[in-house]
């Protein structure tokens, strides 16, 4: 892995982060409360997160050339510990909620970077080496 792709690699993982948190701001009041039910900003988020990760990887495989589903782990797995890392320094104590708490709520559906990023390498791997 070039220092090329590691920075790119983290830079993208911060984006994959900070576009919907920054998007999340927009549908809460300057107090801090939710301008709609919990449950449609939920599944705003999810669509949003998703979104945004898709993009990103498109971007990051767009500099990926062999390794493919071995680009997937290692991108899925740095992007999701970059995602707890800062979900745990900003947004839990924004929450102002247990670990436990905000991983049930919100941290588990990050298991979803690291199964797109490697289906996405499996994609690739099969345009590149048709598996019949």
């Amino acid at each position: 892995m070039t220092q090329k792709l590691i920075f790119t690699n983290l830079a993208l993982g911060f984006l994959s982060w900070f576009i919907p948190f920054i998007f999340s701001c927009m549908f809460f009041i300057p107090e801090g409360k939710l301008m709609i039910s919990q449950e449609l900003f939920k599944s705003i988020m999810i669509v949003t997160g998703i979104l945004t990760g898709c993009l990103l990887l498109y971007q990051y495989y767009k500099q990926v050339d062999t390794d493919f589903v071995k680009q997937g782990i290692i991108v899925g797995c740095s992007w999701l510990f970059l995602n707890l890392i800062l979900d745990v320094i900003v947004l839990i104590p924004l929450m102002k909620v247990s670990f436990i708490y905000y991983f049930k709520e919100i941290g588990l559906s990050y298991l979803a970077i690291p199964i797109i990023s490697v289906a996405m390498g499996y994609l690739l791997r099969s345009k590149i080496k048709p598996t019949f």
